[in-house]
């Protein structure tokens, strides 16, 4: 049934399924239940959709865990690489809820030297030019509309068409070399590279236009590098009413295949279908060395507002359009300054457990009681910024959420003051719990091979040493880490909460500290078969900037700009299991290497590429059956 499931999918996408199929196929959807099959980039996956598994995704194979990976489809005979995965909406977050498809494969061992030809100024800071490049460069640009990589945008309403998002290192270098070469030197001042992140766009004739906007400018302080121009390559010619209309600037009403155009961002633009045939055209930016940039907070306060509005419009589609005037009115900040915006301004009242607050993405506000302590209200707004898991639930999906327009915030303290929690939603743990000391060693404790049946691996010094180095790997996670998730259950450590005047400090990990071992045996067993779980610990490691925190007419106000462009930030969550060790080695055989195997690979290899990566190597232990070395 899941395989069918799965392959009617993407026979029904085809879009030549009739509405009875379609309807009949989603109810049986709806009606499907399954257990997420792996978990990329955060995300539980399935192979089919289910009630639950509903977001399709478009990724490389080789993410997936091998044992598997061949139930998960592969959509596309031109990128075979690539898998199609199921994700819950619900567990959607500003990281995730774009799929950005790795496509460089698509472009490996094609000539991609490409040329800008014949330049047109239209108006100040409008170019085109006609792409000359390979025929088998052209093939692979041609052969992105055929990939079977479209989903619906969030913002679908007010874009029309369909697209997808793609990745390719390969087709930017070719790109900027040709860019290079053919810009004005009015344009070409600190030029640098163009974004290899680029947006497949197809519009059919009759299709809504992609309505009146800006293109919000791509900044990275740590680099020094801004947007300033965005590139427009249609793979399709054709004639709209205009297939391209820059406000203030040029219309184009006939674009001939493979035409470049490149324009100044600061234009608002819009786009409609061809009459005559399918429009289909890449989106990218020219990114040039920052020079001098001052920093606006209300801007990125803005920013933040538009990213947590789209992805809370998942499940609320009319946020939508607010989020798209929150990104309009950023987009034109960048050049011009702070204009008006939305007469009215949206939020969202959330209750979690009993606690009510509100958010527009940027403020948070709780009410203030002795309940409900700062740190609490800081952890709460990390849960809900980030839709962080809960057990298997991600936070969103555990709130009642209600979508309220108002002219300010001023109605807030009187709709908070009914609302006070009476209990906290969170816990305090003490995480030297889940570390108890081993026993001491025994030295007359052998190995099981010449026990005679009194083996006690408790107190066997190489299976302690083992179970020293797991605890240390899961100390290094866990005691630091400001959040814990106990099964559903939240526990703050509040010491990792430290309150600053009118900051809020969110204290990450350190560096972890490699550790290696190496021992010897006589008998089938290795002491890895006596470490197995306690327990998994959910733990969030958050890298982020302070929060703002201030009490004012019973509310507590919390402001958290995620986006400042002066902090590296980052946000990661992982379950880590805490190790203990066994009696019953041989209780069940298959528990072999089993605390090993709940740790998250990713963990060790980002934080130990060579070290740590030896801590449990099969290929590496030294167990040998020679008896002189018992």
């Amino acid at each position: 049934m899941s395989i069918e499931l799965r392959d009617r999918f993407f026979v029904l996408s085809a879009g030549d399924a009739s509405a009875e199929e379609v309807a009949r196929y989603r109810a049986e959807v709806d009606a499907a239940d399954a257990a997420p099959a792996a978990t990329v980039d955060g995300l539980d996956v399935c192979w089919h959709p289910t009630a639950r598994f509903k977001a399709v995704r478009f990724i490389d194979a080789e993410l997936i865990d091998e044992r598997v990976r061949e139930l998960f489809a592969r959509p596309s005979a031109q990128a075979p690489y690539l898998a199609a995965v199921f994700a819950d909406p619900h567990e959607l977050s500003f990281r995730t809820f774009e799929n950005i498809v790795p496509l460089d494969r698509l472009f490996e061992s094609v000539p991609l030297e490409m040329e800008l030809d014949g330049a047109t100024e239209h108006a100040e800071g409008v170019l085109s030019y006609t792409l000359r490049l390979p025929e088998q460069a052209r093939d692979r640009l041609a052969r992105l509309d055929a990939l079977g990589l479209y989903v619906p945008p969030l913002n679908a309403a007010s874009r029309g068409g369909e697209r997808f998002i793609f990745h390719s290192a390969l087709l930017a270098e070719a790109l900027t070399a040709a860019v290079a070469d053919a810009l004005p030197p009015s344009v070409a001042e600190g030029f640098s590279h163009v974004n290899p992140v680029f947006r497949c766009n197809a519009f059919e004739p009759g299709d809504a236009n992609f309505h009146l906007h800006r293109d919000t400018p791509y900044y990275d302080a740590a680099r020094g590098h801004i947007s300033r121009y965005t590139l427009l390559l249609y793979v399709t010619g054709g004639t709209g009413s205009p297939a391209l209309d820059l406000a203030g600037g040029a219309a184009l009403a006939e674009i001939g295949p493979f035409t470049c155009v490149i324009f100044d961002q600061r234009y608002e633009h819009e786009g409609a279908p061809y009459r005559d045939g399918r429009k289909v055209f890449l989106r990218t930016e020219l990114v040039f060395a920052a020079g001098e940039v001052t920093e606006q907070p209300e801007i990125g306060a803005l920013f933040s507002k538009a990213c947590y509005l789209t992805g809370e419009s998942v499940f609320a589609p009319e946020l939508a359009r607010h989020a798209d005037a929150y990104y309009n009115q950023v987009a034109a900040a960048h050049w011009s300054g702070l204009g008006d915006g939305p007469a009215r301004e949206t939020f969202v009242h959330k209750e979690f457990r009993g606690l009510h607050f509100v958010t527009n993405g940027y403020d948070f506000w709780f009410p203030a009681t002795d309940a409900l302590p700062a740190a609490e209200c800081a952890a709460v707004t990390l849960l809900d910024y980030f839709n962080c898991k809960l057990g298997d639930t991600p936070f969103r999906a555990l709130c009642r959420t209600e979508v309220i327009e108002a002219d300010d915030a001023a109605w807030i303290p009187d709709f908070l003051r009914d609302q006070h929690p009476t209990l906290s939603v969170t816990t305090q743990v003490d995480k030297s719990a889940f570390f108890p000391d081993p026993e001491r060693p025994d030295g007359a404790n052998c190995c099981p091979f010449h026990s005679s049946g009194r083996f006690d691996p408790t107190r066997f010094d190489d299976v302690i040493k083992l179970y020293e180095d797991a605890q240390s790997f899961a100390k290094a996670h866990i005691l630091p880490a400001p959040i814990l998730m106990l099964g559903e259950d939240v526990a703050l450590d509040p010491d990792r909460f430290v309150i600053d005047g009118d900051l809020i400090h969110v204290l990450g990990k350190h560096a972890l500290t490699p550790v290696n071992f190496a021992a010897c045996w006589n008998d089938e067993s290795i002491p890895e078969d006596y470490v197995v779980t306690a327990a998994r610990v959910g733990v969030q490691q958050l890298l982020v900037p302070p929060i703002i925190h201030h009490e004012s007419n019973g509310c507590r106000h919390l402001s958290f700009d995620f986006f400042r462009n002066s902090w590296m930030v980052d946000h990661r969550q992982a379950t880590i299991p805490v190790p203990r060790i066994t009696e019953l080695m041989w209780a069940d055989p298959d528990d072999s290497h089993a605390w090993r195997r709940d740790v998250d690979d990713s963990l060790i290899d980002a934080e130990h590429p060579l070290e740590s990566s030896d801590l449990w190597d099969d290929e590496d232990d030294d167990w040998d059956d020679d008896e002189e070395d018992s």
